[in-house]
């Protein structure tokens, strides 16, 4: 059980009341993301509260009617999943960083200009994010996120998600090495082992993760490798 000094209330808006509970920020938020966690672990008091700061108890009638159980482990559970958590500054603050950094990584690798048919970097969808003041919710997902920045920032920069294919061929003292880096890094279209040794194929990845597949091929050949985007 965390200390109550601390804790943060969660809390959920149910009919009239307000159900509140003091839990350990960090396992809640992680909770909430999906972990497993003891949920006996991040309470720090075993009630159920209309108002925690006041310290004004629920009546157990009151959510049990709600809730359909007096299990106040149970109850607590359920307020920090659909509820709303507060999260301390320095929590909100590196959630906030943490999130941005993935939006902007998740769209880099997924998002080309169509124009060009080249990825954006980073910085340039950063950028865009700033100019068209488009703030990330440190608690909302990931995926809830990415559409709604593409449509924020596209009057800024072209850009769109697509997929390519890009045919490679390794020579043959490198190929079975590169066929299992290769394997993994994207999705095997077409692959064909060659008479002399080496090996052809058409694969298929996220537009914006072009570059780094040509990064992958040149450290495994040493830049003796043939590529096309077709």
């Amino acid at each position: 059980m965390v200390s109550l000094d601390e804790s943060v209330i969660a809390r959920l808006k149910k009919g009239k009341n307000h159900f509140e509970v003091f839990v350990d920020p960090e396992g809640a938020f992680a909770l909430k993301r999906g972990e497993k966690v003891n949920i006996e672990d991040i309470i720090a008091v075993e009630s159920i509260f209309y108002d925690a700061h006041q310290g004004e108890q629920a009546a157990e009638s009151d959510f049990v009617n709600i809730f359909n159980t007096n299990d106040v482990l149970e109850i607590a559970e359920q307020i920090i999943l659909h509820g709303e958590l507060q999260l301390t500054k320095e929590q909100r603050k590196r959630i906030l960083e943490e999130k941005t950094r993935q939006v902007i990584t998740f769209i880099a690798q997924n998002g080309i200009n169509p124009q060009t048919k080249a990825p954006h970097p980073p910085s340039r969808i950063e950028k865009a994010m700033e100019e068209a003041k488009f703030h990330i919710d440190p608690l909302k997902s990931v995926d809830d996120q990415v559409n709604a920045v593409m449509k924020a920032i596209r009057p800024i920069i072209p850009i769109r998600f697509e997929e390519v294919d890009i045919a490679v061929r390794i020579p043959g003292e490198f190929a079975a090495k590169a066929y299992g880096d290769i394997s993994k890094f994207a999705t095997l279209v077409k692959n064909e082992w060659q008479n002399d040794g080496s090996w052809v194929a058409v694969v298929k990845m996220p537009a914006g993760l072009q570059n780094d597949f040509y990064g992958l091929v040149n450290h495994l050949t040493k830049g003796d490798a043939e590529t096309k985007l077709l």
